[in-house]
């Protein structure tokens, strides 16, 4: 560390904006499971086995109530295409629920995966330190200015 102050300003300010770049680099690469040491991924987790429970019971109930409304005319009972449409509606609609929380850690991960490679491709990563070069600390300390 220089006795200047000014070079001992840049230079603090230069160790800052390393450590905020290290924490945002931790951060991008960090999965949601290690995050804060998992104990908010568990809520997450459990807040997800609710809603999945309420959103099957809402999805049988509107099921029987589309097969109702079909059923209830006798001219859309002549049409088999509706019950079926009933049906794969029912199907995307279930799987969604199921796996809804494994779809969005797919989609987390190939942003995830496309951000760390742009990172490394540009050439930041978590190891690399800005530092002051010792011409400009050399520049600074000859001028009589400050």
């Amino acid at each position: 560390m220089s006795d200047n102050w000014v070079v001992g300003n840049l230079q603090n300010a230069l160790g800052t904006w390393n450590e905020k770049l290290n924490e945002i680099w931790t951060l991008i690469t960090q999965t949601p499971e290690t995050f804060k040491g998992g104990s908010i991924w568990n809520i997450i987790v459990n807040i997800n086995g609710a809603i999945q429970a309420i959103a099957l019971a809402l999805l049988v109930l509107f099921f029987l109530i589309g097969i109702v409304k079909t059923c209830a005319s006798y001219a859309e009972m002549k049409k088999p295409e509706q019950v079926v449409k009933l049906f794969i509606r029912f199907v995307l609609t279930k799987t969604v629920i199921t796996y809804g929380l494994e779809l969005m850690l797919a989609i987390f991960r190939i942003t995830q995966g496309v951000v760390q490679t742009i990172m490394q491709t540009v050439g930041i990563t978590g190891q690399a330190q800005t530092v002051l070069p010792q011409e400009m600390i050399t520049a600074i300390e000859s001028c009589r200015l400050f």
